[in-house]
């Protein structure tokens, strides 16, 4: 490999969230930190030293995103993901949370009705929530280690007030890439009822080897009309602290409304650091990518090999995307305060509770697999050892 993913970048007393917080997250300072979805490789060489230029040039002003920022984005997902979009269909947001916010606010009002997956990616409910929408649930089916969604209940949750869908594409936390075939299926019912897709889609670039991403405005012309995508090289890259993410959006009318919204609230201008780094990201970040989701299968593997040979209790559900691992750990008979107990106070590991993620998440955990193997073997040692514990009362 041309680069080492065993090498463990220094984050302690960076104000990083994920190690600088643990003991006010988990009570401990101590805990092997494996909850917020970022990860402890570094960021490629070819992006710092873009940030390095451009820190060089010692004047920090105004600036705006030239045309390589855009067309840079264009080629990565035509290339990467077949997906053939235009320049003018994407709008700048300084992240995908804001996004999902401001999607809200310019495409909803006050009472509508907002259909979400869970488990899923716990923004989506507060992104609801504080502006008065109301949340609607069509939980995923979950059976034998897999999971789907469950399109009869989706009809079912159809009302006169549903506005809009928060599809998490591939899926945080159960790990799915979601076939063209399942986004088929969740479309012809949004067109049929006329409720728009908001797709984040922050994750598209994870994909383990064997499996594919579909980006579902890229499906027809007719869904792309409905379907407004999130998309950020922060997860891939390592990029979140630059707060740079682009929403796509096709149809005119809905492009019109957000980008009001962006401008009404002075949140459009970004930094140049970000724009630089984004760039960079998406015009030579293919080999890197690639070695990376390499990398990360190895993880996964070990993870599930680990479970099995020595922590049955423990089902790894296998991920087809993104870093994260769902871990099903009902058969510990834990409940979620408890097993979030036993993982930080007797395993110290600091993993994500599943209830947090919604209905359906409740006796699960997870855990974020972008770190060494060395990291995760440890964890994964720490782990069995207090499961042993458990065994012997």
């Amino acid at each position: 490999m041309r680069w080492n993913f065993d090498e463990a970048a220094q984050r302690e007393g960076t104000d990083c969230i994920k190690y600088d917080l643990r003991e006010e997250t988990f009570g401990r300072r101590d805990v092997i930190p494996m909850w917020v979805a970022d990860m402890d490789f570094k960021t490629p060489e070819f992006i710092v030293s873009k940030i390095r230029e451009c820190a060089e040039h010692e004047l920090y002003g105004y600036s705006f995103r030239a045309s390589d920022y855009f067309n840079s984005i264009v080629k990565w997902l035509s290339v990467r993901h077949k997906w053939q979009v235009e320049k003018g269909w994407i709008s700048f947001c300084p992240g995908i949370v804001p996004a999902l916010n401001l999607c809200t606010l310019s495409f909803t009002r006050p009472g509508d009705s907002v259909i979400v997956q869970p488990p899923v990616y716990t923004p989506f409910f507060s992104a609801i929530e504080n502006h008065g929408r109301t949340i609607v649930f069509n939980p995923l089916i979950e059976k034998e280690g897999t999971w789907t969604m469950d399109f009869e209940s989706l009809r079912t949750s159809v009302s006169e007030n549903t506005k809009m869908i928060i599809i998490s594409n591939p899926h945080n936390p159960v790990g799915r890439a979601w076939t063209s075939e399942e986004l088929n299926s969740l479309s012809e019912i949004c067109l049929k009822n006329k409720i728009l897709i908001l797709s984040d889609e922050i994750h598209c670039d994870l994909i383990l080897p064997g499996f594919k991403h579909i980006p579902i405005a890229g499906i027809s012309e007719e869904i792309a009309d409905i379907t407004v995508t999130c998309i950020a090289p922060s997860k891939t890259f390592n990029l979140a602290g630059l707060s740079t993410s682009s929403v796509i959006i096709p149809n005119p009318v809905l492009r019109k409304y957000f980008n009001k919204k962006i401008d009404d609230l002075h949140v459009g201008n970004g930094n140049i650091f970000g724009n630089a780094a984004s760039t960079a990201a998406y015009t030579s970040g293919h080999e890197w990518v690639d070695e990376l989701m390499e990398y990360l299968k190895g993880n996964v593997e070990y993870v599930q090999k680990y479970c099995n040979d020595h922590i049955p209790e423990i089902i790894p559900v296998k991920p087809e995307a993104t870093y994260m691992i769902w871990l099903d750990c009902r058969k510990l008979g834990m409940t979620g305060k408890e097993l979030q107990d036993f993982f930080v106070h007797r395993a110290g590991v600091g993993l994500n509770e599943g209830s947090a993620f919604g209905p359906g998440g409740e006796g699960f955990m997870r855990m974020n697999l972008g770190a060494p193997r060395a990291t995760i073997s440890r964890a994964m040692e720490q782990i069995e050892n207090a499961v042993i514990q458990i065994r012997k009362k």
